[in-house]
């Protein structure tokens, strides 16, 4: 059932649960991720990069994608096809293509810059009725050409991005994009306090959701987080499945070639990562 963010993430701040954005890369992908949320009866958000939508085809065709899937397979929980980490450009090319939720990442500019774009963008966005996101502070390592060195947002930038109507705000805690490094130091939760006092009711978004640990996660949630973003743990569960397939000689064998063989055990692994983390972030059978 396609829907946007904005009741979702309502129901997931007041409810003290997170909802699991996971990013898409193509056809496996989604229907996997589709298959478990309706297995937990989970509300979804379905992510794209700028770059993984060219690759699938342009935006246009992940939105039919995801309608046409959504439908064939019966999918009862709210499921929302949301830009990821999107330029103002990309983002009117999601809301031209049919996409239910976009994010514009204005992070990189100077926040004055930031505001007009993302007030423009709302109001484009509330009028389709879709959800949109925000961000202010930058999430650390490299996502699309936008790198950031996990620099933690500013409470007070961070309330006048939120004063403008958007429906969920990315705030930089000290998170990245990617494999956490060893000695990476951990979530700002003093930022994100500051930052929930700050902003109210706002559903706050924690990207980099891969790899940072479960007590971590669990606290983000007390402390205002409704949304998190998994791209990486997918993206290695996939890998490490289908390796050791290939290695095995699996492919090999009979027509083990044969890609709906070939991919099959990296997509069992991405939906054993999605049920992993949407049980974890508490969103099962809250659709």
């Amino acid at each position: 059932m396609l829907a946007n963010g904005i009741e979702m993430l309502k129901k997931a701040k007041a409810g003290h649960y997170a909802v699991g954005q996971f990013n898409i890369n193509n056809l496996e992908w989604t229907k996997a991720i589709l298959q478990v949320a309706e297995e937990l009866k989970a509300p979804v958000i379905l992510g794209v990069s700028e770059g993984a939508g060219k690759y699938m085809g342009g935006f246009a065709t992940v939105a039919a994608m995801v309608a046409a899937m959504d439908k064939e397979l019966k999918i009862s929980v709210p499921v929302c096809t949301h830009l990821d980490h999107g330029t103002y450009e990309g983002a009117y090319k999601c809301v031209k293509a049919g996409f239910t939720s976009i994010m514009f990442d204005g992070s990189h500019y100077p926040i004055e810059e930031n505001i007009w774009k993302t007030k423009e963008l709302t109001h484009v966005a509330h009028n389709l009725g879709m959800s949109i996101e925000a961000e202010v502070g930058a999430i650390g390592g490299e996502e699309d050409g936008v790198i950031g060195m996990g620099e933690c947002a500013d409470p007070d930038e961070c309330k006048k991005i939120a004063d403008l109507g958007v429906d969920m705000l990315a705030a930089g805690i000290g998170n990245i994009h990617g494999k956490y490094p060893a000695n990476w130091k951990g979530l700002s939760f003093e930022t994100l306090a500051a930052v929930q006092a700050k902003t109210g009711e706002m559903p706050l978004v924690l990207h980099g959701g891969s790899g940072i640990p479960e007590d971590m996660i669990r606290k983000a949630i007390t402390l205002g987080v409704s949304k998190i973003n998994v791209n990486t743990e997918c993206q290695l569960s996939f890998a490490e499945a289908t390796r050791k397939y290939i290695e095995a000689g699996k492919d090999l064998e009979g027509k083990g070639f044969d890609p709906r063989k070939l991919l099959a055990p990296g997509v069992e692994a991405i939906k054993e990562t999605v049920r992993q983390k949407i049980k974890l972030f508490g969103s099962d059978g809250k659709a």
